[in-house]
C-alpha cells in the first residue's frame, strides 16, 4: 500500500529535468549502494544514518527520498526532513519501482568526481554558443543539479582541468566531446544513459544546430539563431548560461509535452477566415 507521503515513479519522471522539479536523495544503504551502482537522475547518495545532521539543509524544500524498495530507510528520512521543515515524501516503490517502471538509471561509473566542497566541476572553451551551453543544462537538470561550470580560453582547458580538478568538455581529444556525427550533447545522453523520448529529440535539435545539420530537425536552425542572439547579449559566459538554462528548459517542455500543438492566430481571431 503506498503511502500517503509518496510520490509515484511516473509522476516523478514527468518532474525530472524540470526547473521546479524536488531535490532527489538517494540513502540506500553501502552494501545495496554498492551492489547497484546506479541513480535515478538528477538524485545523489547521501547515508541515512547522518540524515539528523543533515536534514537541516533542506528546510523549505521539496524532496523526494528514495532507498532500494521504499521502505523504513526511505520512509525515516523523510520523517527527518519533515521535523527539519522540508515538504519531503518517498518514492514509491524506491530504486527498483522506478526500473520496473522501465525509466532510465544514470551509471555511477559515468559520474565525475565530486569536489571537495561539493558537485562536479566542468571545465571548457569560453564564449559558449550551442554544446556549452546545453551540456551545463543537462548535467545540472538530469545529472548533478550542484554541477559547476568554468570557461576558460580554449588553448588552457585541459591544463586547468588537471589543475582544479575540473573535467574538460567540448574540446578535440577529450572523453566528453563530439563522436563522429554526434555532438558532445549526444555523448552525455548516451553515456548518462539519459533515454527519455523528449531528451533525444532535444539532442537531435542540438546536434542539428552544432554541427549545421538543420536538415535533422526543423527547430535546428531557430536553435541556432537564438544561441547566436544569446552569445552577442551577453559578455560574461555565465550569465549567458543562466539565460540559456531557460531556453533549454522551454525546448525540453516543449519536445515533451507541445510538439502536436500549432499556432495559428486565425483559429484564435474571432469572426472571419483570412483571405
Amino acid at each position: 500500500m503506498a503511502s500517503f507521503n509518496s510520490i509515484s515513479p511516473e509522476k516523478l519522471s514527468r518532474l525530472v529535468g524540470t526547473p521546479k522539479g524536488p531535490v532527489l536523495i538517494d540513502v540506500r544503504d553501502e552494501d545495496d549502494f554498492t551492489a547497484d551502482p546506479h541513480l535515478v537522475p538528477s538524485s545523489f547518495h547521501r547515508p541515512h544514518a547522518d540524515a539528523p545532521t543533515w536534514a537541516d539543509e533542506y528546510k523549505g524544500q521539496w524532496v523526494v527520498v528514495l532507498c532500494k524498495h521504499g521502505g523504513k530507510l526511505s520512509e525515516g528520512v523523510a520523517a527527518w526532513l519533515r521535523l527539519a521543515g522540508a515538504a519531503a515524501e518517498i518514492l514509491e516503490g524506491g530504486l527498483e519501482g522506478w526500473r520496473e517502471a522501465d525509466l532510465p538509471l544514470v551509471p555511477v561509473a559515468s559520474l565525475p568526481k565530486a569536489a571537495a566542497s561539493g558537485g562536479s566541476v566542468w571545465v571548457t572553451r569560453a564564449r559558449p554558443k550551442i554544446d556549452r551551453i546545453a551540456c551545463p543544462w543537462l548535467i545540472r537538470r538530469f545529472v548533478d543539479p550542484h554541477a559547476r561550470f568554468l570557461y576558460v580560453t580554449p588553448a588552457e582547458v585541459e591544463a586547468v582541468g588537471e589543475r582544479f580538478g575540473a573535467t574538460p568538455f567540448d574540446i578535440e581529444g577529450v572523453f566528453w566531446s563530439h563522436r563522429g556525427d554526434d555532438c558532445t550533447f549526444d555523448t552525455m545522453v548516451k553515456e548518462f544513459r539519459l533515454s527519455f523520448p523528449a531528451l533525444e529529440h532535444v539532442a537531435r535539435i542540438v546536434r542539428g544546430a552544432d554541427t549545421d545539420r538543420h536538415d535533422l530537425e526543423p527547430q535546428a536552425a531557430g536553435l541556432l539563431a537564438v544561441s547566436l542572439g544569446l552569445s552577442r547579449m551577453y559578455t560574461d559566459d555565465l550569465e549567458q548560461l543562466e539565460a540559456g538554462m531557460t531556453l533549454y528548459d522551454a525546448l525540453y517542455r516543449w519536445a515533451r509535452d507541445a510538439t502536436q500543438e500549432k499556432h495559428d492566430w486565425v483559429s484564435h481571431g474571432g469572426k472571419g477566415k483570412r483571405t
